[in-house]
């Protein structure tokens, strides 16, 4: 039986694994959008309301709402941990996750900042300018997305680790010193917030000088 040379092309270019046993990762267009990762991000969002509600339960100051509204609170903070873990991970990384996942931190953030206000359990200057700078990133973030995307990083994070803790430490029904503690955290939460904002700014401003993107054809 004779061998076609095009028969002996198509064997050798079958298409195999590469050497050493390595896929490469899935390109990003190809992440399915409804993964883990982002799931995780909308129950975060999901779970803003409820915190809300808890909070402002009989009053805002009953022991037992203020907990609950604590721990719903705490729940939707963890959950912005696992979802970046995750997609990193498993290569789940999507433009909606970068941009969903700073505004459902900055929506969590934001409700506990004014919730704390309306109760006056922490001043309003302070949830103002943490609030501005929220607000003023996501809309940065939204003028340059044909630009670019600018992922939250570490300085955002440590940031949104600091605010979590010191609004934490402000939900609970506690007094003096733990009181104290938690506004020496809401302090360096306001730092971090300054600077990281200014940061964004500049990576901004860079992205936007560089101009739009261009599709290869």
């Amino acid at each position: 039986m004779s061998v076609h040379p095009e028969e002996i092309d198509r064997r050798l270019t079958v298409p195999g694994p590469p050497r050493g046993g390595l896929v490469p990762a899935p390109a990003e267009s190809a992440v399915p959008l409804l993964n883990i990762a982002n799931i995780l991000t909308m129950i975060r969002i999901a779970l803003v309301p409820l915190f809300v509600l808890a909070l402002f339960a009989d009053g805002g100051h009953q022991t037992g709402w203020r907990i609950t509204a604590t721990l719903l609170f705490a729940l939707a903070a963890i959950t912005d941990r696992f979802d970046g873990q995750l997609a990193r991970k498993y290569g789940l990384v999507t433009d909606f996750g970068k941009l969903a996942d700073p505004i459902a931190d900055k929506a969590l953030i934001g409700a506990a900042l004014i919730g704390l206000s309306m109760l006056g359990d922490l001043p309003w200057w302070m949830t103002v300018v943490i609030c501005a700078r929220e607000i003023g990133i996501t809309l940065l973030r939204l003028a340059v997305v044909r630009r670019g995307v600018i992922p939250a990083g570490r300085g955002g994070k440590l940031k949104t680790l600091v605010q979590s803790v010191a609004i934490g430490v402000l939900l609970l029904p506690l007094s003096g010193g733990f009181a104290t503690a938690g506004m020496t955290l809401m302090w360096i939460a306001l730092l971090l917030t300054v600077v990281t904002g200014l940061d964004y700014v500049g990576q901004a401003a860079r992205l936007w000088l560089a101009g739009p993107h261009r599709t290869r054809g």
